[in-house]
């Protein structure tokens, strides 16, 4: 009989955990499809790109809803630095309920929309609100759906560049896994030169596959702690990985795990108060030695209190001084190759948090790939009125 993660696959089919577990373990291949979707849709893509960059003052908004939000937050400082334009990560929801503090008519606009289904209601408003409010907009669509309003409004627009992502990534189970990796890659490819970045994306689909059989074993063990709470940290890049690791173990639970996020430094700041002996803290260690510094500094302090439960550190390669601070050490590689920026860390490190949130899942009694059959919370969000909005 075949196996997933261990579990007989027709024992997931049983729990209704098959097609999570499965979107989990194909992510690997995904990204070498998305690749090759951006190599081949490369010169539109510059094209597109090289037109409405040259506008003078052209702001540039990821948006998104819910994990589609946070692919934003987690590439966006990385490519804040790299392109001579402003990037701001602001989520649909936020968009929809107070336009007037986020589209500014008088200013040129590219609107990068990231959305697996292309049909949740704050998806498909923001889209009509900026048309609505700004005098020049731009588009890019990065979607996991040839079917969805997003995709379909945007075609034959020459102000709009729609980017599918791979069949596969349009994920069938309840949370958002290979499309969040996927779209997340694919936007940091339009804007890197695919000749200098591929070499490290194949050596983070190696690593990839790696974890998935590897250190699978290792999470599905830590899962087994009676954790009540759990806390990832990250910073910058890393902290928009937190919050979307913190998403998947409250969705796949149904926030019988309590699960919440923050960066080293913010984390003193008031939310430390949470901890309590049955809390598990994950900390997404940076591959820049500055940034570490700090992070290194809380482990430390975290260490020598010793509230929780248990202390985790994933990091890229192996580090003996952390190592000596907490309970359980998860590095990737040995290799001695660091990655470019720590943003090419999300999808090594995302795969151990949706394992972790899928294990706790089936551990808890949770049926994954629906956590909440009674129609509470939805794959694509439902119940959403959006009310005319008026200049």
């Amino acid at each position: 009989m075949r196996q997933l993660f261990g579990y007989d696959e027709e024992y997931l089919k049983s729990i209704s955990g098959y097609v999570t577990a499965k979107e989990i373990r194909q992510q690997p291949r995904l990204w070498k499809e998305t690749l090759d979707i951006v190599k081949g849709n490369k010169d539109s893509i510059d094209a597109f790109l090289n037109k409405v960059l040259n506008k003078d003052n052209i702001r540039i908004i990821f948006t998104g809803a819910g994990t589609s939000a946070f692919v934003g937050e987690s590439i966006a400082p990385y490519l804040n630095k790299k392109i001579p334009r402003k990037i701001e990560s602001i989520a649909t929801t936020d968009i929809v309920s107070n336009p007037e503090n986020y589209l500014f008519k008088n200013v040129p606009t590219l609107l990068v929309s990231f959305a697996r289904s292309g049909n949740s209601p704050e998806s498909v408003a923001t889209v009509e609100l900026a048309k609505q409010i700004v005098d020049e907009l731009y588009q890019i669509i990065i979607t996991c759906n040839p079917e969805g309003e997003l995709a379909k409004k945007s075609q034959n627009d020459p102000n709009s560049l729609l980017l599918l992502m791979p069949e596969d990534s349009n994920d069938q189970g309840f949370a958002m896994t290979g499309s969040f990796s996927s779209m997340a890659l694919a936007a940091l490819l339009l804007f890197e030169n695919i000749d200098e970045i591929e070499q490290e994306i194949n050596l983070i689909i190696n690593n990839g596959e790696k974890i998935l059989e590897n250190i699978a074993p290792l999470i599905k063990a830590l899962a087994e702690n009676d954790f009540n709470r759990v806390i990832y940290l990250g910073s910058s890049s890393l902290k928009g990985l937190a919050t979307e690791s913190a998403l998947k173990t409250l969705e796949l639970t149904k926030g019988e795990l309590v699960a919440t996020y923050d960066s080293s430094l913010g984390f003193r700041h008031g939310p430390k108060t949470i901890i309590n002996n049955q809390t598990l803290i994950v900390s997404y260690i940076s591959s820049d030695e500055y940034t570490r510094k700090y992070e290194i500094d809380l482990l430390k302090e975290l260490a020598s209190e010793k509230d929780y439960h248990k202390l985790i550190a994933v990091s890229y390669e192996k580090n003996q001084e952390i190592e000596s601070l907490v309970d359980d050490y998860i590095y990737i590689s040995d290799q001695g190759k660091v990655y470019k920026d720590d943003v090419y860390l999300i999808f090594n490190y995302v795969l151990m948090a949706q394992m972790f949130a899928l294990f706790k899942s089936i551990q808890l009694g949770y049926t994954p790939d629906n956590p909440c059959p009674d129609g509470s919370v939805n794959r694509v969000v439902k119940g959403v009125n959006i009310h005319p909005y008026f200049i």
